[in-house]
């Protein structure tokens, strides 16, 4: 029975379940506030120059995204390059070169171990036991600690953990290993470098700006299925009526809405319904502390190129090293020759720096250990940051499901838990995927058992 759903938010929670309302035969009207698809990973102009908001990394385990970007028609081997599961320094920085080969899982890890540069054997061997310890546990934590706590329990050492786990974390988390959830890092962990498919380990860059990448291909999906894209709209209050019906700020009703804006602005707009139904929801989304992230983009002559797509580099804040990732953007897109972005994962005390003495120091960071002098003096920077970009994954952090608890109204974003604790992703583009398709399921599948 064809039903009218409405959900709030064009980012890429809002459209996986746009999406698989409609895939499911249901009238679907998405409202965004802003004039661009994407919420918090969409396309951005600096410059005169189409960058993202935020530079990411895929991996080869974003399943649901994978598939949901093949529904909008898109090829991910034209939008997306595929590289094994790496971690490399640039040479002599004091750092490791660890690659994997394209073997069978866990052979591509045995062997990458093995070949391994700037770990020494203690460091191997503490990398052998802790992946098969974890093997054998399942990749699972019934009593959850910070990864800094697993880490140590398991003896890794602190080259190991300053070259491969912290960045890991910081990347995959974004949260401090002191502070981050280890039950949610071993997730990550287990469908990534612990999966029996060697491709789930790969490292997947878009070299489409993330808008491009599923957002606008999304709402051409849903314009050829019956629905509508509405941007510049912002819904103001969200109205339950006696039918079991929504009203929005449109005056249409809608069978069912999905609110699938960040968890603030969820928050705000439940409160306005003065529902006690909805009070354990809204306090678990306002406990929640933002992590913020950063990307400096650097502008050098169209000449300038890297040896690798990306780098790993070794962030050291005492000697104002801020940079942990390194991308060469003409290796992704041949227009923007010349053009490097630097992520800095949560990067709180990274932007209190400034934009202009930040980026300073990040292309002085990038002259030294890529043993380049010219990086030193960039034709323009761009600093973006993302204040609120994730929340902080901490241990036994309590997350909403997406049930708000009220009849015809449930929550999709990157923040909301699974039922099944293991299967928990941090504030990633694929637990945002998830999480709408979940919220899309729980309405077809309610529908259908009624």
């Amino acid at each position: 029975m064809k039903q009218r759903y409405a959900v709030i938010g064009a980012g890429w929670a809002g459209f996986a379940a746009a999406m698989e309302l409609a895939r499911a035969g249901h009238a679907v009207t998405v409202f965004e506030a802003a004039r661009t698809l994407g919420g918090r990973a969409r396309r951005v102009e600096r410059e005169s120059t189409v960058l993202d908001n935020g530079q990411h990394i895929l991996l080869g385990a974003y399943t649901e995204t994978l598939r949901l970007i093949k529904l909008a028609g898109q090829d991910p081997a034209e939008l997306i390059l595929t590289l094994p599961l790496q971690m490399r320094y640039p040479a002599d920085s004091g750092g490791m070169d660890f690659i994997a080969p394209r073997l069978p899982a866990p052979l591509h890890l045995a062997w990458a171990l093995l070949r391994a540069k700037g770990l020494q054997r203690a460091d191997k061997l503490a990398l052998m036991r802790f992946s098969t310890a974890m093997r054998t546990m399942g990749w699972q934590l019934y009593n959850d600690c910070s990864v800094s706590e697993l880490l140590q329990r398991f003896d890794q050492t602190d080259r190991l953990n300053r070259l491969m786990w912290h960045p890991l974390c910081l990347a995959a988390l974004n949260t401090p290993p002191g502070r981050a959830s280890a039950r949610v890092f071993l997730n990550v962990l287990r469908d990534s470098l612990g999966a029996s498919r060697r491709r789930a380990s790969d490292m997947l860059i878009p070299k489409a700006n993330l808008s491009a990448l599923l957002p606008e291909a999304a709402a051409r999906y849903l314009e050829q299925h019956g629905g509508a894209v509405r941007t510049g709209a912002k819904v103001a209050a969200l109205h339950a009526l006696p039918d079991g019906r929504w009203q929005l700020d449109d005056g249409e009703h809608y069978d069912g809405v999905i609110v699938a804006t960040s968890s603030v602005q969820a928050a705000s707009l439940l409160q306005d319904l003065r529902d006690a139904r909805l009070a354990d929801v809204i306090n678990r989304m306002q406990a929640f502390t933002p992590e913020a992230i950063s990307t400096c983009y650097l502008q050098y002559d169209a000449s300038v190129r890297l040896d690798l797509p990306f780098y790993a580099l070794v962030d050291a804040p005492e000697q104002q090293h801020w940079g942990q990732f390194v991308f060469d953007r003409g290796q992704l897109d041949a227009s923007q020759a010349g053009l490097l972005a630097v992520v800095i994962s949560a990067s709180g005390p990274a932007a209190e720096q400034g934009h202009g003495p930040l980026a300073q120091a990040i292309a002085a960071q990038l002259a030294q250990v890529l043993q380049r002098p010219e990086l030193a003096q960039p034709a323009w920077t761009q600093l973006i940051t993302e204040k609120r970009a994730t929340f902080a994954c901490t241990p036994d952090l309590l997350r909403p499901s997406n049930a708000s608890g009220v009849p015809g109204l449930l929550l999709a974003g990157d923040y909301t838990a699974n039922d099944d604790r293991t299967l928990d992703y941090p504030a990633t583009i694929e637990a945002a995927v998830r999480s709408g398709v979940a919220a899309a399921r729980a309405f077809t599948v309610g529908k259908m058992t009624k």
